[in-house]
């Protein structure tokens, strides 16, 4: 189970804003890791967050026993880090609300075996946004059991 991740954006607050909304919960700020961090919070019973600090925020290992450090680094426009996250919205919602920021998303379905709205924040970082429906379609193939089943099958090649 996965508690909280982190993305970095050119404008932290706001993408906090937005993905919170998707959440159903609220942005906050989030300062202990770097300054003009924020974080989006669910809200629900796994404490489910968001941290979004700014473009090219570096992780790095404190010194002796400190906590980990945010600090300016590269600021690359693409990545492979994304995430799946879970809506109560339709995906008519998802797709305005994307509209309504100037980002692109759209509806695809995942090697022919779950949905997902490819939610773009700020034009360069992919999030997944799954609807209830979606959601259990993803619960239901997403099992051990059946991604060794697929492999198998050689369903998912070039997936």
């Amino acid at each position: 189970m996965i508690f909280h991740l982190s993305i970095d954006a050119n404008d932290p607050r706001h993408v906090a804003g937005v993905l919170a909304e998707l959440l159903g919960g609220e942005a906050l700020p989030f300062p202990p890791v770097s300054q003009g961090s924020w974080v989006a919070m669910a809200g629900d019973e796994r404490a489910s967050t968001v941290e979004i600090y700014p473009a090219g925020t570096d992780l790095v290992i404190g010194e002796g026993d400190s906590d980990a450090i945010g600090l300016p680094g590269e600021t690359g426009r693409l990545t492979a880090t994304h995430f799946a996250m879970a809506t109560n919205h339709t995906v008519d919602q998802v797709l305005a609300i994307a509209a309504r920021e100037g980002w692109p998303a759209k509806y695809r379905k995942r090697g022919g075996i779950f949905g997902v709205v490819e939610f773009w924040i700020e034009g360069t970082r992919m999030i997944e946004v799954l609807t209830p429906e979606m959601q259990r379609g993803y619960l239901g193939a997403m099992t051990i059991a059946n991604w060794k089943a697929m492999l198998a099958q050689g369903a998912l090649a070039g997936a």
